[in-house]
C-alpha cells in the first residue's frame, strides 16, 4: 500500500474495514481481536502506530523488527488463531514517522483468537462467542456465501500433485520463506482452507475450491460440469470469430492459457514507467483475469469470456452481485467472492492484495491505450478495456492471409494466383525475410506466419527464397537436421 492509499484511509477515519491501534513498542492483544473480527465479517485494514483519532504517532524503530516477527508468529500458530493466517505487515513511512499496515481478507471459515469468536460492528471488535444466535448467523452467512467451500466427496488422490508443487514453488515469489515450502500436500490444503469440515453431514474432505485448483481435469467435470471459459478473438469475422479457445481445466492452467490468447492477438508496445519499461498489456491482462477466475460465481451455469474486439476488450463472469451499476475507483468497496481462491493466487502471487486489482487496471490502461476502464457489477460482472487500433494490429500478414490448412493453402493459393496473389507472395516473402534477421527455425517461422502445414509452406515459401539466395540455412549440409535454422541473406 503506497503513502497517499495510506493517508486517504487513516483520514477517513475507523469503520467496520479500518482500525487504528497505537501499539508503538509491541503488538497488543487488541490486534488480534481485530484480526479475527475482520476475517469473520468483510476483512480490512489495521494500523499500527496511529491514534483511535487518526494522529499518527509511529512505532518505535528499535521495536519495528521484533513486532512484525510477533505477529507472523502469531496469526500462524493455531493455538491463537484458528484457522491460522498467513498475513505479513507492511512497513510505510509517513511525515518522518514509520506505522504497521496490516490488510486481512474475509475468511472462509470462522475465526476464533483464544477461542473466542468476534464479529465487527462499526468500529468494534465484537465477542459473540456465548451470542448463540450471532454464532449461527456467522457460520451460516460463511456457507451460504461461498459456493466453493462446499466439501466433496474426492481425495487427495484425485488432485494433481503437481499443481500444488507448483503453488509451493510459486510461493517462494511472494516470500522466500513462506511456509508452504516445507509443507506436504495435505498440510498445504489444509492451511489454505481447502480442506474443511462438513458439519452437516459429518465428514471431512476437499473442497469445490480445491478441485477447481488442482483437480484433475475428469474430476473438475465430474464436481462442476457447468466449468468452462471461453476465449474469443473477432476482429475481421465479427459475426463469428477469428480464433477461439474453448478452456476446460483447472485455474492454473486456465490462467496460463488465457494470457497465451491474449499475447498472442494484442501488441506489446514499448511503454515507460517512470525510467522502467513495462509490458503494460501483460499487466492489465493479469489483473482482469485473476479477478475473472478468483471472483466468478462457480454455482452459475454461464459461461465466463474474455473477448477481444477492435475498440475493446473484455471480461464476463457470473457474480454474486453486492450492488448494481458501474463501479467507480474512488468509491469502490472490495468483496471477497471465492476467498479460498483468492488466498491461493494472492499466496503464489498471480494476484494482489483485494481491490488493488482495479486501481491497477486503471493505471495500466491509461498507459496502454489512454482510454478509462470500466467495472459493472451485477449478476454478470464485466471489465471493459478500451483498445486503439495499434493493440490489435498484426506484425505479420493481415488474418486473412493465414491459412490453417494445406486444404485451404492450396485453394488460397489457386485463388491468388489470379489477380492479386503475386503481390501477397510477395508481402508473404517479405514478411518471412524481415523475420528471419536472425536464424529461425521451421517450426517458428510457420508459427509466426499461421501456417499449420510445415511441407506445404516449405515447399511454397521456403524452397524458392532459397533458391534465389535471398535466404540460406544454416547448416546448408544436413537440410534435414532438427537443428536447422533459416537466416535472410543481407546484402
Amino acid at each position: 500500500m503506497t503513502e497517499a492509499d495510506s493517508l486517504e484511509l487513516i483520514k477517513i477515519g475507523e469503520s467496520t474495514t479500518v482500525e487504528f491501534k497505537k501499539s508503538t513498542n509491541e503488538i497488543t492483544k487488541d490486534v488480534y481481536d481485530t484480526v479475527c473480527s475482520f476475517s469473520n465479517r468483510d476483512g480490512g485494514h489495521i494500523f499500527l502506530g496511529v491514534e483511535d483519532n487518526g494522529s499518527i504517532i509511529g512505532i518505535a524503530p528499535e521495536a519495528l523488527d521484533q513486532m512484525k516477527k510477533d505477529f507472523v508468529t502469531a496469526v500462524n500458530n493455531s493455538n491463537k488463531i484458528y484457522p491460522p493466517m498467513y498475513l505479513t505487515p507492511e512497513k510505510i513511512e509517513i511525515e518522518g514517522r514509520i506505522i504497521l499496515h496490516i490488510y486481512v481478507p474475509v475468511g472462509t471459515q470462522v475465526c476464533r483468537h483464544n477461542g473466542k469468536i468476534y464479529d465487527r460492528s462499526h468500529e468494534a471488535d465484537l465477542d459473540i462467542t456465548n451470542n448463540s444466535d450471532a454464532v449461527y448467523r456467522l457460520y451460516a452467512r460463511k456457507q451460504d456465501s461461498y459456493y466453493v467451500n462446499k466439501v466433496t466427496g474426492f481425495g487427495l488422490s484425485d488432485l494433481r500433485s503437481d499443481l500444488i508443487d507448483r503453488a509451493r514453488k510459486m510461493s517462494r515469489i511472494r516470500n522466500m520463506n513462506h511456509p508452504w515450502l516445507t509443507m506436504g500436500d495435505e498440510e498445504l490444503l489444509r492451511s489454505a482452507g481447502l480442506i474443511l469440515k462438513d458439519d452437516e453431514k459429518h465428514r471431512e474432505g476437499i473442497t469445490l475450491a480445491a478441485i477447481l485448483l488442482f483437480g484433475e481435469d475428469i474430476t473438475i467435470m465430474s464436481a462442476l460440469p457447468q466449468h468452462k471459459t471461453d476465449a474469443i478473438f473477432r476482429v475481421e469475422n465479427v459475426d463469428r470469430y477469428d480464433d477461439r479457445d474453448v478452456i476446460i481445466t483447472n485455474l492454473f492452467d486456465t490462467y496460463d492459457r488465457l494470457m497465451e490468447f491474449g499475447k498472442k492477438h494484442l501488441s506489446d508496445p514499448f511503454i515507460l514507467e517512470g525510467i522502467n519499461s513495462v509490458s503494460a498489456r501483460d499487466k492489465i491482462l493479469r489483473e482482469i483475469f485473476s479477478n475473472l477466475l478468483a471472483h466468478r460465481d462457480y454455482s452459475s451455469a454461464y459461461v465466463a469470456k474474455f473477448v477481444i474486439e477492435k475498440q475493446c476488450m473484455y471480461t464476463e463472469n457470473a457474480n454474486r452481485a453486492h450492488g448494481y451499476g458501474m463501479l467507480e475507483l474512488s468509491s469502490f468497496q472490495p468483496f471477497s467472492k471465492n476467498p479460498a481462491i483468492s488466498k491461493v493466487f494472492r499466496e503464489t502471487s498471480l494476484a494482489d492484495e483485494l481491490g488493488s486489482g482495479m486501481r491497477n487496471t486503471y493505471k495500466y490502461t491509461k498507459l496502454y491505450s489512454g482510454g478509462t476502464p470500466e467495472f459493472i457489477e451485477g449478476n454478470v460482472f464485466k471489465t471493459m478495456i478500451p483498445l486503439t487500433a495499434v493493440s490489435v494490429g498484426k506484425v505479420g500478414p493481415s488474418h486473412n492471409n493465414l491459412v490453417t490448412d494445406q486444404v485451404t493453402d492450396q485453394v488460397t493459393d489457386q485463388v491468388n494466383s489470379y489477380g492479386s496473389g503475386i503481390e501477397k507472395e510477395q508481402d508473404i516473402s517479405q514478411y518471412i525475410l524481415e523475420f528471419c534477421q536472425v536464424g529461425r527455425s521451421k517450426k517458428e517461422i510457420c508459427e509466426y506466419m499461421g501456417y499449420r502445414n510445415r511441407t506445404f509452406f516449405t515447399r511454397k515459401y521456403l524452397f524458392p527464397l532459397i533458391l534465389e539466395g535471398k535466404l540460406q540455412m544454416t547448416q546448408p549440409d544436413k537440410p534435414n537436421s532438427r537443428n536447422q535454422k533459416y537466416i535472410a541473406v543481407k546484402y
